[in-house]
């Protein structure tokens, strides 16, 4: 059989999610700040150093999902043919959507009051969003000739990855009812992308 694959054909699970399954388990059963990085490690099986060979920092672990769901954006973005900068980012938000794995939905976010999230988890899910942010402004300043900081780019990626992220939300709250990501992110995009691209 071959060693990516479980019984019933399913894909065996990466180091990294063990981790944060484990993690997962943990905040779930005493709490985020209760929880210690040895305690992970333990409950997966694996030593303190192996969590950080996959890991910098205990928050890290909650984003596994949406580290997974944004790691190719920008080789999405430079892979694009659409002439419009605007298509551009609305074809790879969509290509990521389609990429990410239906049965990884984010505990950090299905569970957050369970797991008595604080202002730590706020902080890096932020820093992660405003990498995403300088990846896509910057995208959009070399088709347009504009500085990455300048009005428009900064427009289209507020606009486009903000839309993206209320679409994320929705499909991990619709639980066991929720569709494919790529039908909520396309969805929301659409008319957003209309609308910055008949300017």
């Amino acid at each position: 059989m071959d060693e990516t694959m479980r019984r019933g054909g399913r894909p065996r699970r990466s180091s990294a999610e063990v981790l944060a399954d484990a993690a997962a388990e943990l905040f779930l059963e005493q709490g985020y700040a209760r929880t210690t990085v040895d305690q992970i490690a333990a409950r997966a099986g694996v030593s303190r150093a192996t969590f950080f060979n996959y890991f910098g920092a205990k928050s890290d672990v909650l984003w596994l999902e949406l580290d997974a769901a944004v790691a190719d954006l920008p080789a999405f973005l430079a892979a694009s043919t659409e002439s419009s900068p605007v298509r551009a980012v609305e074809e790879a938000l969509v290509a990521a959507a389609r990429a990410h794995d239906p049965e990884r939905v984010p505990w950090a976010i299905a569970q957050a009051e369970v797991m008595d999230i604080g202002t730590e988890l706020v902080a890096s899910v932020a820093a992660r969003v405003m990498a995403q942010h300088g990846a896509v402004s910057a995208f959009v300043g070399s088709r347009t000739g504009e500085h990455p900081t300048s009005l428009w780019p900064q427009t289209v990626s507020g606009a486009m990855l903000g839309a993206a992220a209320a679409a994320f939300g929705v499909w991990v709250a619709d639980g066991v009812a929720r569709r494919s990501l790529v039908e909520y992110v396309g969805a929301a995009l659409t008319p957003v992308a209309a609308g910055l691209d008949a300017r």
